[in-house]
């Protein structure tokens, strides 16, 4: 039987895997067309969204790798977003594969953190770009649930006021906008992470 803590970080995996997939879906169905088309996600257009989310995904590997987060370059799409986004993908996931991943600490720019809450971040700000580039594109936003859990919750544990804030003040994430308690998961993830789900 595998330990406890192997177990968790196990089923941490299954759900960033999934995740995952779900983004390179949603990425393989944006048309060329909408590339210019405004997000939720500030005063980003859908193809600097996508260039992010494959940024981020390879700094999220790197680091998971024992690395330090080092930029790629502007523009890492070419005419493949998709291709582009799971080369990415398929990096973060080798690197938590690897033995030591799920048991140290990453260094961030704010200090350590453990490996469940690392990647539950990395999931979390997958699952909310997700959305930004479905709602942007028209493409339904009701997602997988189990990662809308997991990041919903993760975002409520760390996403604290003090963390928030417009463009203007340099913070990474807006001010939690009120949606209906009943409201659909992912809506409220949105909401939550500082987008208008309307």
């Amino acid at each position: 039987m595998r330990p406890l803590v192997q177990w968790i970080m196990s089923e941490h995996t299954d759900a960033l895997a999934t995740a995952l997939r779900q983004a390179s879906d949603v990425i393989s169905r944006v048309r060329p067309e909408q590339a210019a088309l405004p997000t939720p996600c500030g005063s980003w257009k859908v193809r600097a969204l996508v260039n992010h989310v494959v940024d981020e995904v390879g700094q999220f590997a790197a680091v998971t790798d024992g690395g330090e987060r080092d930029h790629r370059g502007s523009d890492l799409l070419g005419d493949d977003w998709t291709a582009a986004f799971d080369a990415s993908a398929e990096a973060l996931l080798e690197a938590w594969s690897r033995p030591d991943a799920l048991n140290r600490t990453h260094r961030l720019p704010f200090g350590e953190v453990p490996a469940a809450w690392a990647i539950e971040q990395h999931l979390t700000e997958i699952a909310i770009h997700t959305w930004d580039i479905a709602k942007a594109t028209g493409q339904p936003t009701e997602l997988d649930p189990a990662v809308g859990a997991v990041a919903m919750r993760w975002a409520q544990e760390n996403l604290l006021p003090q963390y928030r804030g417009d463009e203007a003040s340099g913070a990474h994430i807006g001010s939690e906008i009120p949606v209906p308690p009943d409201a659909p998961l992912y809506d409220r993830l949105a909401a939550f992470g500082g987008r208008n789900p309307r």
